[in-house]
């Protein structure tokens, strides 16, 4: 679909507008109707939470009727006409200028929103900006990738009125720019605050500390750190958090440690949320030992751990395969009601299966249906813990729950299935299942082909499958993997799969990338490949 120029950008003022949390609204040309229509009143508020600026509205759709009510207790059916028309008055000249307002912005935005435009010769052609419409303007540079501009724009416009030069206004500005990466406009403004005999707050020092910290220049954050000191500013968690983090991000673990030892000298003591954030830190670097004293520690302050620091634990014993203590951290997850992810999910399961802990993959399958409902990796677990263990009763049962939550089947069940077969060596079951796919919509793919080789080396008579899929065209298809990794975890590749790499591995590159690789192309490859493998053991 063609979009214009015009047409697309347009469509980028209207995102950057909604982004803005800007709305307009649309006035009808005779005012007087408003009495009688539904209005939406737009308030604007511009707000500094966390060196972030943000603007809000208020909605407020009701007739225009109940929004001129009186505060006295006027009788809820009474007609139009009773209403005092000094209210009326009030309310529709509230709904106009708000109007104009609102329009007066909408051209603002859209001229920043040409090409080339200019903020400050637009400052300078409007002689001012309100305080709601500089705002705007600021957080527009920011959306729009333009926060190299925000400080001339703040100069500019705080120099037409002095009263503009406030701790309130570069406290805003300072922690845009540290947000935005900016340390050389941040520190300038910084410095330029200072001149005037405004005082630094706490939210300003822990925007630079911060900021330096996050791209690694830690002699600067210490330098800010330094200053707040000598000002005698309070000092707060937040600040030492920060640098934390960052040392956590550059992998300066013992400068942690040590920037905790320093926060408790400074007389600023560690809360939960420090905690949390150094269980994390550690959890990722795999610090175990670093990781449980912290844990301890907040034990016996009875302090609270936040479901990211469970998970974050979880995922370190994970990765370590320390099963006991990853079952304990496990049931405290659940307890939080925390959702995990299921790539930990499957981590988790290998860590079962390779330690033989079948079952516990059953309760895993259990825990995740309590929260999350029967999904496919649900089911996955349960046939695994089943197939594994070789339990012919339990693969029944888990069939028969699927057929009564009438559940489709997909490769991957089928493939658990018939791994199990093969490996009972019940081959009855093996023809019955194989003979069923069709009907069950489930093609097969180049692990069921390995499935079937693999039982024919067994002594199981496969021909005639064999031949019905390649009536049925299944083998002229390209090859695919769809069967779940776990699967193969729990059973390994088999002879044919083993055998598929080898004769594909000993190819020229290019002659693996020209060919389109179709069932009936591989089987071939690895007959021809065995056949000189025979030759070679003769001689």
């Amino acid at each position: 679909m063609y979009i214009s120029n015009s047409a697309a950008s347009s469509w980028k003022l209207n995102l950057i507008i909604i982004r803005l949390g800007i709305g307009f609204g649309e006035v009808m040309d005779d005012i007087c109707t408003l009495q009688n229509s539904l209005k939406i009143l737009c308030t604007w508020k511009c707000k500094s939470n966390n060196n972030k600026i943000r603007f809000s509205k208020t909605l407020i759709q009701k007739p225009i009727s109940q929004l001129l009510k009186p505060i006295s207790c006027l009788h809820p059916l009474a007609p139009p006409h009773t209403i005092p028309q000094d209210n009326s008055t009030k309310h529709k000249t509230l709904l106009v200028e708000s109007y104009h307002e609102h329009r007066r912005l909408k051209v603002l935005l859209a001229k920043l929103n040409k090409k080339g435009s200019c903020p400050l010769e637009m400052l300078q052609d409007d002689g001012d900006w309100s305080k709601e419409h500089f705002w705007a303007v600021i957080r527009f540079l920011k959306l729009s990738s333009r926060s190299k501009e925000v400080l001339q724009v703040f100069d500019t416009w705080k120099n037409i009125e002095k009263s503009r030069i406030n701790e309130f206004n570069y406290e805003k500005i300072i922690g845009l720019l540290s947000e935005e990466d900016l340390m050389e406009d941040a520190s300038l403004a910084f410095m330029e605050m200072k001149s005037f005999g405004l005082s630094p707050s706490l939210q300003i020092y822990n925007s630079l500390v911060h900021s330096y910290a996050r791209n690694g220049k830690f002699d600067d954050a210490l330098f800010y750190l330094n200053q707040m000191k000598e000002t005698n500013l309070p000092l707060e968690s937040d600040t030492y958090d920060g640098l934390i983090q960052a040392y956590g991000k550059y992998k300066m673990y013992d400068e942690m440690g040590m920037c905790l030892k320093k926060m408790e000298l400074d007389g600023c003591s560690p809360d939960c949320f420090t905690y949390n954030l150094l269980i994390q830190e550690f959890a990722k670097a795999g610090l175990l030992n670093k990781m449980e004293r912290v844990y301890q520690s907040m034990r016996t302050k009875r302090m609270d751990l936040r479901s990211s620091t469970l998970i974050a634990m979880l995922e370190a014993y994970v990765n370590f395969g320390i099963v006991e203590k990853m079952d304990k951290i496990l049931r405290r997850v659940w307890n939080s009601k925390a959702t995990l992810k299921e790539d930990l999910i499957r981590k988790m399961a290998v860590v079962y299966i390779e330690n033989f802990m079948y079952s516990r993959l059953d309760d895993l399958g259990d825990d995740l249906s309590s929260r999350n409902g029967k999904t496919d990796i649900v089911w996955c677990l349960h046939l695994l813990s089943n197939s594994c263990s070789l339990s012919q009763k339990g693969m029944d049962s888990i069939v028969r729950d699927m057929e009564q939550a009438k559940v489709s089947w997909n490769v991957t069940f089928a493939n658990i299935i018939l791994l199990a077969y093969l490996k009972m060596k019940d081959f009855t079951h093996l023809r019955m299942l194989l003979s069923k796919l069709t009907n069950l919509h489930v093609e097969p793919d180049i692990v069921t082909v390995g499935i079937l080789f693999d039982a024919c080396d067994l002594g199981f008579h496969g021909t005639g499958i064999l031949e019905t899929w390649r009536r049925m065209g299944l083998l002229y298809r390209c090859v695919e993997m769809q069967t779940d990794p776990l699967v193969l975890t729990a059973f390994g590749k088999g002879q044919f799969l083993r055998r598929c790499e080898e004769a594909y591995s000993s190819l020229d590159p290019n002659a693996r990338e020209k060919k389109k690789w179709t069932y009936c192309n591989l089987i071939d490859l690895v007959a021809k490949n065995n056949g000189k493998q025979h030759q070679l053991n003769a001689r």
